[in-house]
Formats: C-alpha cells, sequence, structure tokens
C-alpha cells in the first residue's frame, strides 16, 4: 500500500533537499525510502527509479535556477544585466550545491529540449543582444559564459580558492569586468550614418 501523501513532486523536493544536503550523488530511492521510514518499494508507484527521480530533480532545479534569473535580469542591460545574471547563478550554486549539480545532469534530448535549459539559454542570448554581438561571435559568447560561471561556481564550492589572501569575491567582480571588456571589443559595429554629402 502506497504511504499517504507520497507523490512525485514531494519526493522531487525532497531529493533535492537531500541533494543539497549529502550532494547529489548520493541521491536514491533507497536514501529517499530512509527518509520517509518507508521500503523503497512504496516509492516505486510514484517514481521508476533513481534515474527517472534524479531526472526529475535536474528539471526541478533547471526551473528553479531559470526563475532566479529571470527576476534578476528583468529591466537590467549591457554590464548590468550580465552582473546580475551572474550573480544570481552563482548565488544559487553557493545556497543549493546539490540542485546546482543536479541541473548539470545528462538528459536525453527530448527531455532537455522541454526543460528550462532552453530558458536559460535564451536569457543568456537576450543579455548579449546588448552587446551587439553577430553570429557566431553571439554563440561562442553564450559558450564562454557558462564556461566561466560554471568553472568558478564549482571551483569556489570545492574550496580552491581558500588558499590566498584575495578574496573570491573581489577576483569574481574582476572576472565579470573582465568578460564585459571582452564582450564589448567584439560587439558588431554599426554602420556610421551617411553625411549630407552622401545623401545628396
Amino acid at each position: 500500500m502506497v504511504r499517504a501523501g507520497l507523490n512525485p513532486e514531494r519526493l522531487t523536493l525532497a531529493g533535492a533537499e537531500l541533494a543539497d544536503e549529502a550532494g547529489f550523488g548520493q541521491v536514491s530511492l533507497s536514501a529517499l525510502a530512509r527518509r520517509f521510514d518507508v521500503k523503497p518499494a512504496s516509492l516505486y508507484a510514484h517514481v521508476k527509479n533513481s534515474h527517472e527521480l534524479k531526472t526529475r530533480i535536474a528539471l526541478f532545479a533547471l526551473e528553479e535556477l531559470a526563475d532566479r534569473v529571470a527576476d534578476a535580469v528583468a529591466g537590467r542591460a549591457g554590464k548590468d544585466a550580465l552582473t546580475a545574471f551572474a550573480n544570481a547563478y552563482r548565488d544559487y550554486a553557493r545556497a543549493h550545491p546539490g540542485r546546482y549539480e543536479a541541473a548539470r545532469y545528462r538528459l536525453d534530448p527530448q527531455t532537455a529540449a522541454a526543460s528550462a535549459g532552453v530558458r536559460h539559454a535564451q536569457m543568456t542570448r537576450a543579455i548579449l543582444r546588448g552587446y551587439d554581438l553577430a553570429e557566431p561571435a553571439q554563440t561562442h559568447a553564450v559558450r564562454m559564459l557558462g564556461s566561466v560561471f560554471h568553472g568558478y561556481a564549482s571551483l569556489e564550492a570545492a574550496g580552491a580558492f581558500d588558499h590566498t589572501d584575495v578574496a573570491a569575491q573581489q577576483s569574481w567582480a574582476w572576472t565579470l569586468d573582465c568578460l564585459d571588456t571582452a564582450l564589448r571589443s567584439r560587439s558588431t559595429p554599426q554602420p556610421a550614418a551617411p553625411t549630407e554629402d552622401q545623401k545628396a
């Protein structure tokens, strides 16, 4: 008999919380069963296996992160939007390390195409519109920002910046300044307005 109150949504949220506490790699149906004090078999009515559970957590994390980024960048443009996007991304990784790891979980193409991962790419391209980047530079920039943000968040989570006197926040601000400078340097030159002689 299925324990009352258990459903896929509740298990997904509990799995996300467990991921933050113990690491995404520790999430399994057995671990959740212990959390709810039930037998693992009780959960199979709601999720087929640990892969489905992890996929649900990944989708949940992608949606949650996309919502936070969207709120952060609303009404902003240029470097202001870039900074807000980056800070929301980093703050989420620091506050929810397990969920952040879940957001990197490999999804099959169909599931990925229907996920909030698409919103992440769209929002990245939206903030890049302020830099007037033509293709393929815009795609290069999307990949660069994703690599820098993920790399910094991952290294910081691993304690890689704990061994020097320079604060991680200072390096983060410096990095964002450099990204802004690099993106502006790659802006597509706009055609000059015609002179009076050219109009004649």
